[in-house]
């Protein structure tokens, strides 16, 4: 597919979803949102991807939050107006798009504002050893709301609450990332995109069925209690134990060859 604001390529079962603003340190506008949109719905139609990958280009950022200045020259966004119902711009992430493929997010750069939601909703979360973290709602008089509260899930409280209400005077880099578990690993930036890709790889030779349900299973439990949560994967696992991969790994292993997998049908 071919986007103004976004990079997408498939190869080897892994699409790479790179934001493509570096002039803007890849904060996103108007049309990135609404091609991110598009981007997450060819991964759920595409039987063929079972991993993606989400960067940013360049070494400087993986994105820096909505970009202001963009909306205002569009005439697409008014700072003060009262909003209903929570807009298109903000449906950006595979989760915000209801898509239940696993995201590898390989953070090259800084992230902050926004584009903290690309990290709250990420399943595996690697970054360049130049990454740093920060939030910068309040120093312009805006509340930090949304991506703290999707955060909430992920850091401890008190980092949360650090980095929110300090505006971003104070930049977390990757190893304080790592320590708190907003990051799985850091690695040098020459080797992410490598490093991204050899667990993409690994994901993608799995069951791509297994894997979207089991992922389902555990974003959807973090939104319930837990015997909700609980019920809720008993119902998954009921509706894949009819499934073709349910026992084809066994059976593969058993006769000593690769599994052959059935493509993800995404619902």
């Amino acid at each position: 597919m071919e986007f103004e604001t976004i990079l997408f390529d498939v190869s080897e079962h892994i699409a790479t979803i790179t934001l493509n603003r570096p002039e803007r340190l890849n904060a996103f506008n108007q049309k990135m949102a609404m091609e991110l949109k598009s981007a997450w719905e060819e991964v759920k139609r595409d039987q063929n991807i079972r991993c993606v990958i989400l960067t940013g280009v360049g070494e400087k950022a993986l994105c820096t939050g909505v970009d202001i200045n963009g909306f205002l020259e569009d005439g697409d966004f008014q700072l003060s107006k009262d909003v209903a119902e929570k807009p298109d711009f903000l449906t950006l992430t595979a989760i915000q798009n209801h898509c239940w493929k696993p995201v590898v997010t390989a953070v090259n750069g800084m992230v902050c504002g926004g584009g903290l939601h690309f990290l709250a909703d990420s399943d595996i979360t690697v970054c360049a050893d130049n990454a740093t973290f920060f939030d910068t709602h309040v120093k312009w008089g805006k509340v930090s709301g949304l991506e703290p509260v999707s955060l909430l899930r992920k850091i401890p409280f008190e980092h949360l609450m650090r980095m929110a209400l300090l505006g971003g005077s104070e930049r977390m880099n990757a190893v304080e990332a790592k320590s708190i578990n907003l990051v799985s690993e850091v690695v040098p930036k020459e080797h992410l995109m490598e490093r991204a890709r050899e667990l993409a790889t690994i994901i993608a030779s799995h069951s791509p069925t297994a894997v979207a349900r089991t992922k389902q299973a555990i974003w959807e439990g973090m939104n319930l209690g837990l015997e909700e949560g609980l019920d809720n994967a008993w119902d998954i696992l009921r509706e894949h134990n009819l499934h073709h991969d349910n026992a084809e790994g066994f059976q593969a292993s058993y006769e000593k060859r690769q599994p052959h997998w059935e493509p993800y049908v995404h619902p």
